[in-house]
């Protein structure tokens, strides 16, 4: 179902509509950079990850890395895009201090990737279909280094040369939502295929984002380019100040001037860097030392065979096979991790109760997401991390199934497993938690609770139906929470 909400920014004039494209520079997970043998792992000491042809000494000439073609390869075809069997490095020449060469070698004309499209969930049922307009491979530049010195600047040739891919998106996107929703499925497919790790804090994974303004119905209007946005909160901020001020501008009888500039998130704003260069500016030709690259369609076929079950198909599996909500199909697969965890606990359920996947999935699916990712989220840990693996977390769901302990004992037990790695059975063995099932037991509690408030059994009988909960609870305190609830209801209904 596609029923986008209509986001416009209010002006004097009336509203005006966003129209929103991004540029996703996403660095390929290799263990080589793109044109050299140099290492790409982050956080090595300054220039220490820097080869001769990184550091362009002269005669020196770049070689491809067929990994990164493979994986630039495997993410269009997640992607759903088309893939060119046939293309081209090409030089982008423009001058940076960080940038030895003179020159990025990038594809201009000739991408390795083509039209594609990537469906994001907004939520509350709401889907938007954004287009990819392009996918090309890219060497990135070095950093400037502006603090290490107050009256110089140092440069990290480090990150010179790593692989980007580039992800041109189509100016599909209408609001900061649809922005932010775009980027991380954007990095959801690229973790699942192992192509990018997507951390935005290191800068494996930047978005340049493209904003323009116009009333609805008119022709696009002249965009402004924010560079490098490493995060998605600080995408959508950074498109909602950037549209409030285009807005404000043209009402107050301006134009917008086509420029690239930076986000302060420290100051919520964009401020002006550069005016926008075109593709002329950067006299693109192509690169005299590379070889066009062609692969056959055995390159394609396993690229494609090496590809996981994608999240929109492994979301459609968990509604449609296990019968889990919408909502709990989209948080287990956002991230490729709990979808593993889920699914490594499952099964374990089955092989410990001989049950069906579909029989225990939702409670195996609450579980995960109200306790789990909630002690998780509270220790701030990631799920690979996790002291309760799945075998203990299926071995937990088993006593409740079986009756030994109820729901709210269970979350007790948790939080003790969670601190200790104790198992589930030795810590209800340890403190005596097990269920009270013994009807004679849990009747002979009743009959003192019911002898022990007249006022509320007549009040009750008189039709204060909502009284039955205090009656409940009498008996869970009696038995510090042990009685069995289903045995307790049955009863109770009975005595009443």
């Amino acid at each position: 179902m596609n029923t986008d909400k209509t986001y416009t920014v209010k002006g004097v004039t009336g509203d005006w509509e966003i129209v929103v494209g991004l540029e996703v520079h996403a660095q390929v997970i290799s263990n080589a950079k793109l044109f050299s043998g140099a290492s790409a792992a982050f956080g090595a000491e300054p220039n220490a990850n820097v080869s001769l042809v990184d550091a362009a000494m002269p005669g020196m000439l770049p070689v491809i890395n067929g990994e990164c073609v493979r994986q630039a390869v495997r993410t269009g075809l997640a992607l759903g895009a088309q893939i060119n069997k046939w293309s081209r490095f090409d030089r982008k020449n423009y001058f940076y201090a960080d940038l030895p060469q003179g020159y990025q070698i990038s594809q201009f004309q000739f991408p390795i990737v083509g039209e594609g499209e990537v469906v994001v969930d907004l939520g509350e049922g709401r889907t938007k279909t954004v287009g990819i307009e392009r996918l090309h491979l890219e060497q990135d530049a070095g950093k400037s280094l502006h603090d290490q010195h107050p009256d110089a600047t140092y440069v990290d040739l480090n990150r010179s040369g790593v692989a980007l891919m580039e992800i041109v998106s189509k100016p599909d996107m209408r609001s900061p939502e649809e922005a932010g929703a775009y980027v991380r499925k954007l990095r959801t497919i690229l973790r699942y295929i192992g192509s990018c790790d997507g951390n935005m804090e290191e800068g494996s994974m930047r978005a340049d984002v493209n904003v323009s303004v116009r009333k609805s119905g008119d022709p696009l209007g002249t965009r402004c380019e924010i560079k490098n946005v490493n995060s998605m909160r600080f995408v959508m901020q950074a498109i909602e100040y950037e549209a409030r001020r285009q807005v404000d501008i043209i009402e107050d009888g301006g134009m917008i001037k086509q420029e690239t500039r930076l986000f302060d998130p420290n100051k919520g704003e964009t401020r002006s860097m550069r005016s926008k260069e075109e593709a002329h500016d950067y006299r693109y030709f192509p690169d005299p030392d590379l070889l066009p690259l062609e692969f056959d369609d055995a390159f394609m076929t396993d690229a494609k065979a090496s590809l996981p079950e994608l999240p929109d198909a492994k979301k459609i599996r968990f509604t449609e096979s296990l019968g889990l909500s919408g909502y709990n199909a989209s948080v287990l697969v956002a991230e490729k991790e709990n979808a593993d965890y889920f699914e490594a606990l499952l099964a374990e359920i089955v092989k410990a109760t001989g049950k069906g996947e579909r029989e225990v999935a939702k409670q195996a699916a609450n579980w995960v997401i109200s306790d789990l990712f909630g002690h998780l989220n509270k220790s701030g840990a990631a799920i690979s991390d996790s002291p309760v693996s799945p075998a203990g977390g299926a071995e937990l769901l088993k006593l409740i199934t079986d009756g030994v302990i109820s729901g709210r004992i269970a979350k007790d037990v948790f939080e003790i497993m969670y601190e200790t790695g104790k198992s589930a059975a030795a810590i209800v063995e340890e403190k005596g938690l097990q269920q009270v099932s013994d009807t004679g037991e849990i009747e002979a509690l009743i009959d003192q609770i019911i002898a022990g408030n007249p006022g509320q059994v007549a009040a009750y009988r008189g039709g204060k139906d909502k009284l039955f909960g205090f009656f409940v609870g009498q008996v869970m305190k009696a038995t510090g929470g042990k009685a069995n609830p289903q045995v307790v209801n049955k009863l109770l209904r009975k005595k009443l």
